[in-house]
C-alpha cells in the first residue's frame, strides 16, 4: 500500500514538473516570436493562457496575458489587446510583481503607439521607467527610454527626444543586446541635427544590426544614410551605395514597403546624376509596385516624363505626363475642396457652375505653366478633354454635397421649430389643463405628444451632436438600446459639422437596420478618430446575408451616397448566419 502511495506522489510531482516545463518552454517561444511573428505569438500565447489557467498558475497567466495582448495590438485588434493587457496589469499589481507590472505598462505604451496616441504612449512608458530603474533592469530601462524618445520625436519635440535617447546611450556600455543598441543609435540618428553625427549614428546602427542579423534595422540604417548623403551632403555617389544596399536587403527579406522606398530614392539619385535611362527604369519598377499612392506616384511619373524628354522618347513622355496630370489634380483637389463646397452652398444657379468652371481652368493653368512649351502644345488636346470630364464629375459631387448640407440645415431648423415652438405650446396647454379633472385624458394625450416631439427632434438633429460632437451624440444614441455598445479610440476633437452629421446618420441607419432585420443579440459600434481620418465600425452577431444574392436597400444606398460625397470608403462584410460588419472611413480635412 505504501508503495502505491509513493508511486502516485511521484507521478503527481512528475506531471506538475512537466506542466511547469511546458509553461517555461511556451514563455521562451513567445519571447522569440514577440518581435518577429504576431500570428505565431498569438497561437502560443493563447496556449499559454489556457495551460496556466488549467494549472492555476497566476504568475505564468500574467505573462501569457501580456504576450496575448501584444499579439492582438500587432494585428490591430485593440479592444481584445486592451482586455488581455489590463488583466496582466491587474494581476501583477495584485501579486506585487513589480517586473511584470512595469512590463505591462510598457506593453500598453506600445499598444497606444500603434494607435498613434503618443500622449498615452508616453504616459504609460513613464510609469514603467521608475519600476525598471528600481529593479535595475538595464536593458528594459534602455528599451523604455528609447520608446519615450521615439514618441517625442514623432510629436516633433526633438530636444526632449534627444534627452531621453542620450540617457539610453549612456547605458549601452552595460548592455549586450545588439537589437537595443542598434535601435538606440537609429533613433539618435533620426533626431540629430548635425549631419556628420547623424551619419556616425546610422553607421553604428548598421554595425550592430549586422552583428545580430537584424535585417529590419540594417535596412533602416542604410535608408537613413542614403537619405542623408543625397539631401544633406549632396553626395550622390555615396547615397547610391547605401540605397542599393537598402534595396538588396529589403529584396532578400521580401519587405515590400522598404523595396518601394529604396526604388524611389534610387530614382531620385539617378536623375540627379543625369543617368536618365536608369532613372526611367527604376521609376517604372517602383510605379509597377504601387501607383495608388498619389504623392509618391506623382514624383515617379514626373521623373519618368523628364527622363523620357531627355531620352527623346516623346510618346512615353506624353503618356506619363497624362498620368502625372491626373495625380496632380488629385493632389491639388484637397486644397480646393473646401472652397468648392462653400460655393456650392451659396450658388444653385448657372452662375455657380460657370464660376466653378473658371476656377478649374485657372487651376489647370497654373499646373501647365511649369512645363516646357513644346510639351504643353503636344498635350493641349488631351488636357482639354480631361478638363471637361473632370468638370462633369466635380459638378456631380458638388450637387450631392449641396443636397446633404441642405438636408442637415433643414433637419436642424425643423428640430428647433418642433422643440421650441410646438413643444413649448403643448407644454403650456398641459399646465392650463392640470386643474381640470375631467380633462385628464387630454393631459395624458398631450404628454404623449410632447414625448413624441422630443423623440422626433432628437432623431432629426440631436442637440448633443451640435453642442458636443459626434462622440457624445453616438454615446447618447447607443445608450437608448441595452444591446448596443459604443467604443471610442483616439483623441476627441471637433471636425466639420457636415462630416459629424454624416457619421451620426450612418451609425443611426446601420444600428437601426441591425435591430430591425438581423435579429442581433449584440451590436458593437466603434469610432476611431485620428489626425487625418475618422473610422466608424458597426458589427452585429445577427443572421447576416449573402452579399452576392441580396440587393442593397435604400438605407444602404443612402449610406454609400453620403460617404461618397466626401470621398470616403464603405466596406461591408457579411455572410449568412455569421453577422455583418460595416466599416466607414472618412478623411478629416485640416
Amino acid at each position: 500500500m505504501k508503495q502505491i502511495i509513493c508511486f502516485l506522489l511521484i507521478l503527481l510531482s512528475s506531471s506538475s514538473l512537466l506542466a511547469q516545463t511546458d509553461l517555461d518552454s511556451l514563455v521562451k517561444i513567445c519571447a522569440e516570436y514577440k518581435d518577429t511573428n504576431s500570428d505565431s505569438l498569438s497561437v502560443y500565447a493563447r496556449k499559454g493562457v489556457s495551460l496556466a489557467e488549467k494549472e492555476n498558475n497566476e504568475a505564468m497567466l500574467t505573462i501569457f496575458n501580456r504576450y496575448a495582448g501584444i499579439s492582438c495590438f500587432q494585428k490591430q485588434n485593440y479592444d481584445t489587446a486592451s482586455i488581455y493587457l489590463n488583466k496582466a496589469l491587474e494581476s501583477a499589481i495584485r501579486r506585487k510583481d513589480r517586473k511584470e507590472e512595469a512590463s505591462a505598462y510598457l506593453a500598453i505604451g506600445y499598444m497606444y503607439s500603434s494607435q498613434s496616441d503618443l500622449k498615452l504612449m508616453i504616459e504609460y512608458m513613464l510609469k514603467a521607467l521608475p519600476e525598471f530603474e528600481t529593479l535595475n533592469d538595464n536593458d528594459k530601462i534602455i528599451e523604455t527610454l528609447v520608446g519615450v524618445g521615439s514618441a517625442y520625436r514623432r510629436t516633433g519635440n526633438n530636444e526632449i527626444a534627444i534627452t531621453y535617447l542620450n540617457r539610453a546611450k549612456d547605458k549601452l556600455s552595460d548592455s549586450k543586446n545588439a537589437f537595443l543598441i542598434s535601435l538606440t543609435y537609429f533613433e539618435l540618428g533620426a533626431v540629430e541635427p548635425d549631419v556628420n553625427k547623424e551619419i556616425a549614428y546610422e553607421l553604428k546602427t548598421i554595425e550592430y544590426a549586422k552583428a545580430a542579423n537584424i535585417k529590419q534595422l540594417e535596412t533602416l540604417g542604410n535608408q537613413a544614410l542614403a537619405f542623408a548623403y543625397l539631401y544633406d551632403v549632396n553626395d550622390c555617389d555615396k547615397a547610391l551605395i547605401y540605397a542599393k544596399e537598402c534595396y538588396r536587403i529589403a529584396s532578400d527579406q521580401g519587405a515590400v514597403s522598404y523595396i518601394y522606398s529604396a526604388l524611389t530614392m534610387l530614382s531620385d539619385i539617378y536623375y540627379k546624376q543625369k543617368n536618365y535611362k536608369e532613372c526611367e527604369s527604376i521609376s517604372l519598377q517602383a510605379w509597377a509596385m504601387d501607383s495608388t499612392n498619389f504623392i509618391e506616384s506623382r514624383t515617379l511619373s514626373s521623373r519618368i516624363v523628364k527622363s523620357n524628354i531627355h531620352l527623346k522618347n516623346e510618346e512615353k513622355a506624353i503618356a506619363f505626363f497624362e498620368k502625372y496630370e491626373d495625380l496632380t489634380e488629385e493632389y491639388t483637389k484637397e486644397s480646393y475642396h473646401k472652397e468648392i463646397i462653400e460655393m456650392g452652398t451659396k450658388y444653385e444657379t448657372e452662375k455657380k457652375e460657370m464660376h466653378i468652371a473658371a476656377l478649374e481652368k485657372e487651376r489647370r493653368m497654373y499646373v501647365w505653366l511649369g512645363f516646357a512649351g513644346g510639351l504643353l502644345v503636344i498635350s493641349m488636346g488631351l488636357a482639354l478633354w480631361q478638363t471637361m470630364r473632370n468638370a462633369r464629375k466635380e459638378r456631380q459631387l458638388i450637387a450631392a454635397k449641396a443636397v446633404q448640407d441642405g438636408e442637415m440645415s433643414e433637419r436642424a431648423r425643423i428640430a428647433d421649430d418642433l422643440h421650441d415652438r410646438l413643444g413649448g405650446s403643448l407644454s403650456a396647454v398641459k399646465i392650463e389643463l392640470k386643474n381640470a379633472e375631467n380633462l385628464q385624458n387630454v393631459s395624458d394625450k398631450l404628454d404623449e405628444c410632447i414625448r413624441e416631439i422630443r423623440e422626433i427632434t432628437h432623431n432629426l438633429m440631436p442637440r448633443s451632436l451640435l453642442s458636443s460632437g459626434m462622440k457624445t451624440a453616438l454615446e447618447d444614441f447607443a445608450a437608448q438600446f441595452p444591446n448596443v455598445h459604443f467604443h471610442f479610440f483616439g483623441k476627441e476633437k471637433r471636425i466639420r459639422e457636415r462630416l459629424e452629421f454624416i457619421i451620426y446618420c450612418c451609425a443611426n441607419e446601420l444600428v437601426t437596420n441591425s435591430l430591425r432585420y438581423s435579429g442581433a443579440k449584440e451590436i458593437n459600434m466603434q469610432l476611431i478618430q485620428g489626425e487625418k481620418h475618422v473610422s466608424l465600425t458597426v458589427q452585429d452577431d445577427g443572421c447576416g446575408f449573402d452579399e452576392k444574392t441580396v440587393t442593397a436597400g435604400i438605407g444602404l444606398k443612402n449610406i454609400r451616397d453620403r460617404v461618397a460625397s466626401c470621398n470616403g470608403k464603405v466596406d461591408i462584410a457579411s455572410a449568412t448566419g455569421k453577422g455583418t460588419e460595416t466599416v466607414i472611413e472618412l478623411k478629416v480635412e485640416s
